[in-house]
């Protein structure tokens, strides 16, 4: 239980969560930081987002237009799910069968992150309250009022891409 609760508060060690703990509490005096009482992950410098594959996203691929270059393909191993942030928005980017999906990781039932949830199959389940997504829709499974969104998601080269419009704007 209490491990839930300090990755529910501290977050993942490379989470957005942890992101946040060190830009706010490095500025202060390390002897009196929040960041110097809570057990610190390891830095990985130069290392980006993925699973359990830590790789930076290629940096020679150039994306189609409208996408973002976000993951590199071997950093996400199938039935993996991850957090990215690309223009201010979290992302949950997920491998199902090698096959990759993108959308909001927020739950929008209390905000959980949607990247630290559990994957089963196409549905995401939110670690907040249990919340069921499908990946491929982005429709709620336990409440069809609430969906989230998606965004279109391609490997191009070696790197996953996403298109910074949701599917849902594409339509108007």
């Amino acid at each position: 239980m209490i491990r839930l609760l300090k990755k529910l508060v501290v977050g993942r060690k490379n989470g957005f969560r942890q992101s946040i703990i060190r830009k706010v509490f490095t500025s202060q005096d390390e002897s009196t930081s929040f960041e110097s009482k809570v057990p610190q992950p390891e830095e990985s410098t130069g290392v980006a987002y993925g699973g359990s594959q830590k790789m930076e996203p290629p940096k020679d691929v150039t994306p189609p237009d409208g996408f973002e270059v976000v993951l590199h393909q071997e950093a996400l191993k199938p039935g993996e799910v991850t957090e990215v942030i690309i223009a201010g928005r979290t992302i949950a980017v997920v491998n199902v069968a090698g096959k990759f999906y993108a959308l909001s990781n927020s739950c929008p039932h209390a905000d959980g992150p949607l990247s630290e949830g559990y994957l089963e199959g196409h549905t995401l389940t939110c670690p907040y309250h249990g919340w069921g997504f499908d990946i491929r829709t982005g429709k709620c499974q336990t409440n069809p009022d609430f969906p989230i969104a998606t965004y279109e998601a391609q490997v191009t080269g070696d790197a996953v891409c996403v298109l910074m419009r949701s599917k849902a704007d594409a339509i108007f």
